[in-house]
């Protein structure tokens, strides 16, 4: 072939080459053009692909045939907060690395860590209220959970302790009570039998920083609590107050004074010197009412004179780094949990006076017994004190509708700062969740449908997160609560 004969055909090959290989314009997006004529009509008309809907950006149709430009293919449907995911600086980890590990974001794939107690001391501080809520159906995930991040991990930290009021029973104990034995404790444990532990009313550990206020709030509330949540009339509590003050003058240079010691007391209120200048009706009023609060604190005695009669046990102590009240032998009606739920609470108030420098996390397994009756009015007044102690109570519901709209108990859980919520498979309750923590407007509907081991986790003001809790090996064995269906169906742990 001769050299002429060859340069005719390069300029053909490379004609050819131009179509197949990608060059820059089969990647730049077009710009304005000027106006060009439509071949049917003859008339002028001008291309502004930009203005269109969706992504179809070309200017020539036939060179769009042969695959240059954005395809013309119909953009799908979503919505701004599905695609966030579009930009990867609004998926960037929702959390620090401060504190504890509580698992993963399944959007972003990144660490999920928090602490309510590192949070609450940070600078600036991240959280007003070192208080936390888990709420979740039974088998959701929150007590593995609350287990793992609110007693296991945290116990790994410096001059941090738990301790457990456990109500849920597993095979004749709580279920905290393998956790307590791997750190070397007993549980404490309650029984209306007489058999278990007692908590004194009038222990010194409740006046401690509070005075006879305290213990008279505490008082106050156990007999609501036997009454069915029928408050005291101002009769009755000042007859009550009346005898509180004469009990602990009576033993203030010897025994430490129990409530059975107050029954007697209620009936000479009458007989009291601050009262001589009474008239005969007041006077009678004065000691009806201090019958009636008598036989009322009679009766609770009668019936759970095992829990409330006698000095507070020995081995009610907070030494180690893990305590758990093991409530749960007692009975679900009445008013045996609230009542011990809350002397604990009082007497360990005043355990942290005395032991201050310590964080500790308190952990109300079922706890609406706390937060939804009289013993609510009682835990909510101390809270100020409680941050002053390094106290972060931790509330596990099963639901949020269990508690009173409007109520000490509703106004306690909407100051936490810091909230988990596991499936929720009623519409009512996801709604609640929803509402009550003002989480966006279609996380209902995934709370309905959440998988075990999955929440929405939130903190002060931060956007929700689904978060996928991971534990090791190990917790997983120690927080497992199904052993009686394994062992049911023959299924190795």
């Amino acid at each position: 072939m001769s050299a002429h004969a060859a340069d005719k055909t390069e300029p053909k090959a490379a004609a050819k080459a131009w179509h197949t290989m990608p060059v820059l314009r089969a990647f730049a997006p077009p710009v304005e053009t000027a106006a060009q004529v439509d071949e049917a009509t003859g008339e002028a008309r001008e291309i502004v692909p930009w203005t269109m809907p969706g992504s179809r950006l070309r200017t020539k149709l036939s060179v769009a045939r042969r695959g240059f430009y954005a395809p013309a293919l119909p953009g799908a449907p979503t919505s701004t907060r599905q695609a966030e995911i579009l930009n990867t600086a609004i998926i960037g980890a929702p959390t620090g690395t401060n504190g504890v590990v509580i698992g993963r974001d399944v959007l972003s794939r990144t660490m999920i860590a928090h602490d309510p107690v590192t949070a609450y001391n940070a600078t600036p501080r991240l959280v007003s209220s070192p208080n936390v809520v888990v709420i979740g159906d039974v088998g959701s995930g929150k007590s593995s959970l609350t287990k793992t991040v609110y007693v296991i991990r945290p116990l790994l930290l410096n001059k941090r302790r738990a301790v457990v009021f456990d109500k849920k029973d597993r095979g004749g104990e709580g279920e905290y009570a393998e956790l307590a034995r791997a750190y070397g404790h007993e549980p404490i444990k309650f029984a209306v039998d007489g058999s278990g532990t007692r908590l004194n009313l009038l222990d010194p550990l409740i006046s401690r920083g509070t005075g006879m206020v305290g213990q008279m709030q505490l008082l106050n509330v156990v007999a609501r609590l036997a009454r069915e949540d029928q408050a005291l009339n101002e009769w009755e509590e000042e007859a009550l107050r009346a005898a509180l003050r004469r009990t602990v003058n009576q033993y203030q240079d010897g025994r430490t004074p129990t409530l059975a010691d107050v029954l007697p007391n209620l009936s000479r209120v009458a007989d009291m010197d601050d009262y001589a200048g009474l008239s005969p009706q007041a006077i009678d009023a004065l000691h009806q009412a201090g019958l009636s609060v008598r036989f009322t604190l009679n009766t609770l005695l009668q019936d759970y004179g095992g829990l409330l009669d006698g000095e507070t046990s020995k081995n009610v102590d907070l030494r180690g780094k893990l305590t758990a009240f093991d409530i749960s032998q007692l009975p679900d009606q009445g008013p045996a949990v609230p009542a011990v739920m809350a002397i604990g609470h009082m007497w360990l108030l005043g355990r942290l006076r005395e032991d201050r420098g310590w964080a500790t996390n308190c952990i109300y397994e079922e706890g609406w017994h706390i937060a939804a009756g009289p013993s609510a009015q009682l835990a909510r007044s101390n809270q100020k004190l409680s941050r002053g102690l390094g106290l972060s109570n931790v509330f596990v519901f099963h639901k949020g509708t269990d508690i009173p709209p409007g109520s000490p108990g509703m106004a306690m859980i909407q100051e936490a700062q810091t909230v988990h919520v596991h499936r929720q498979t009623l519409r009512e309750d996801a709604l609640w969740a929803a509402r009550t923590f003002a989480f966006g407007t279609d996380t209902a509907q995934q709370i309905e449908r959440l998988a075990d081991g999955h929440h929405i986790f939130k903190y002060a003001s931060r956007p929700e997160t689904l978060v996928q809790h991971i534990r090791s090996p190990w917790e997983t064995q120690i927080t497992d609560t199904d052993e009686a269906f394994k062992a049911a169906a023959g299924i190795q742990g």
